[in-house]
């Protein structure tokens, strides 16, 4: 079957973890690869869902906030984005320069309270 321009087929990694999801759909490590996917093939909507699923999951997890700022800030939701990548951080994620360089904070690192917040956020931790 022959794709049509401009459009964006799944690929085996994609349908393989979907599958699994079926069979377990509360697969931690399968979700967060299915996520991963869906990004980075730029299936953004399905990759929010994904990663809003996890945050339910594991509400305390630092890594699957970030996840999910990166996904709102992809699709442009910068104020929900914001404060998730806030709440990513108060639990704990610390990769400061990776938030400055991360391409699916773009969006994020526009919103008007993102420099105050993460100069406070490097003072206290002393980077």
């Amino acid at each position: 079957m022959k794709e049509r321009k401009g459009t964006k087929r799944k690929d085996l990694e994609i349908r393989f973890y979907e599958n699994l999801i079926k069979e377990r759909p509360n697969f931690i490590q399968a979700l967060v690869s299915l996520g991963n996917a869906y990004t980075s093939k730029g299936f953004y909507r399905e990759g929010l869902e994904v990663d809003k699923k996890l945050a339910k999951l594991k509400p305390e997890d630092p890594i699957i906030h970030y996840n999910l700022a990166c996904s709102l800030s992809l699709l442009e939701e910068v104020e929900e984005a914001y404060k998730e990548l806030k709440k990513a951080v108060l639990l704990g994620y610390d990769e400061f320069s990776y938030i400055l360089e991360d391409p699916d904070l773009e969006n994020v690192r526009q919103h008007p309270h993102f420099k105050e917040f993460f100069t406070k956020i490097k003072n206290i931790k002393g980077n």
